[in-house]
């Protein structure tokens, strides 16, 4: 006989051999729950693992309720289920196991019924042994296969769900990262960038735009939803889609803002979400633009003497003050000739950059900026991200989502 280890009440537990090394990989010493009312059956099945698998735990109970105790208290390696049970029948036993745990499971049947171990396979099962024509070695090699049968469709749905998880991100992804609405004959030039917080891989709630209307004018938007993760990303993309709309729709001034404020109240999962963003409109012409700002940091303003922060008077962020109450006034910008716009979001300026609270900052990012000012705007714009995250990369990195639209009236060829 096995030496035997006192378990839970009804339950009893058996090792195999002393002498099997500590080193042994867990796949060569599985722990196995077996499920047998007869005393006969449970006793062949420790002489089989002490006669091929010594590394292996086996842990007898007569009854389902008793399996149910141990499988709630530690999951084993495998089961090894026979199919007539007092507290079940047939194929039941496999559901019930499976609804207790997500384990390997081997079916013991009779020689008279080979055919319910097939259907057991079917349902669910890993394998079946015949009782009475199990052989040690069959034995062993059965457990384990079953047990990396059951690894392999673990890892396969782990597979699918991450697939699944990426498809819906890549989703997401293409509404965060919209491609500009703008004719053909645009004069104008826009660089944009997106990097996701460090914690969020494909999301984050920042969001941007660049729409031309029939008119010549382009509009401009970019935002950043509180917080991070799918629902913040899934609302910024909702507020991107409604303001596209409103602007092709003809919506103009602050009754824009005043929508995208009712959508955000309507789709966000709490009351504590809000939103910044700043919207411009930029005339045909070139040189003005109109700027609208919510709770959003201002922007830079390239030309050719230089970079400037511009921060217009605005108004609060959407969903701060709910019901209408809130006012964003319309401010008009003059530009110099060839003049680029820069803006972006709070994650490129609110990295750590030395210790304690020492942040790049407003000021930080403007000097940093002035620094690269001699670059074209493709250029400008990655110096400008990637400048800001060696600052913090030894501090943490750019912890939050980072937004970047540079926009800038295209030089015109002289007329011959």
């Amino acid at each position: 006989m096995l030496p035997t280890q006192r378990g839970p009440v009804g339950v009893r537990v058996t090792s195999g051999s002393a002498a099997v090394a500590g080193a042994a990989w867990a796949w060569q010493q599985p722990s196995v729950l077996l499920i047998e009312d007869d005393e006969a059956d449970a006793l062949l099945v420790e002489e089989l693992v002490a006669d091929c698998t010594p590394g292996m735990r086996l842990t007898w109970v007569r009854s389902l309720a008793e399996a149910r105790e141990v499988l709630i208290a530690a999951t084993p390696d495998c089961v090894l289920l026979d199919l007539h049970l007092p507290d079940s029948h047939g194929l039941e036993g496999v559901a019930r196991v499976r609804q207790y745990a997500d384990v390997a499971v081997v079916v013991l049947t009779g020689l008279a019924e080979e055919s319910a171990g097939l259907d057991a396979v079917a349902a669910g099962a890993q394998d079946y042994l015949v009782k009475g024509r199990v052989e040690a070695e069959l034995f062993g090699r059965a457990v384990r296969y079953a047990i990396q049968r059951k690894l392999a469709e673990q890892a396969a749905a782990a597979l699918q769900a991450g697939q699944l998880r990426a498809e819906e991100n890549r989703r997401l992804e293409r509404g965060l990262l919209p491609t500009p609405l703008l004719k053909e004959t645009a004069d104008l030039e826009v660089v944009a960038r997106y990097l996701p917080g460090r914690e969020q891989a494909l999301l984050g709630g920042d969001f941007y735009d660049v729409v031309q209307t029939p008119d010549g004018s382009v509009h401009a938007l970019i935002g950043d939803v509180s917080g991070h993760g799918p629902d913040e990303a899934a609302l910024g993309v909702g507020l991107r889609i409604a303001w596209r709309t409103l602007v092709v729709s003809g919506a103009t001034g602050a009754r824009r803002l005043g929508t995208l404020e009712e959508i955000l109240i309507a789709e966000r999962t709490g009351e504590q979400i809000f939103a910044t963003l700043t919207s411009l409109e930029l005339p045909p012409d070139g040189r003005s633009v109109r700027v609208m700002r919510a709770g959003h940091p201002g922007m830079l303003l390239r030309s050719g003497t230089g970079v400037e922060w511009i921060e217009v008077p605005g108004g609060p962020a959407l969903g701060v003050l709910p019901g209408g109450a809130a006012r964003w006034p319309v401010e008009d910008v003059a530009l110099p000739e060839e003049a680029g716009l820069v803006l972006f979001t709070d994650g490129l300026f609110e990295g750590r950059t030395g210790p304690g609270r020492q942040r790049l900052g407003e000021q930080g990012l403007l000097e940093l900026a002035r620094s690269l000012a001699g670059l074209p705007a493709e250029a400008f714009v990655d110096e400008l991200i990637g400048s800001a995250e060696a600052l913090a990369e030894d501090y943490g990195g750019l912890a939050d989502d980072v937004a970047v639209v540079h926009l800038q009236r295209q030089r015109q060829p002289p007329n011959e």
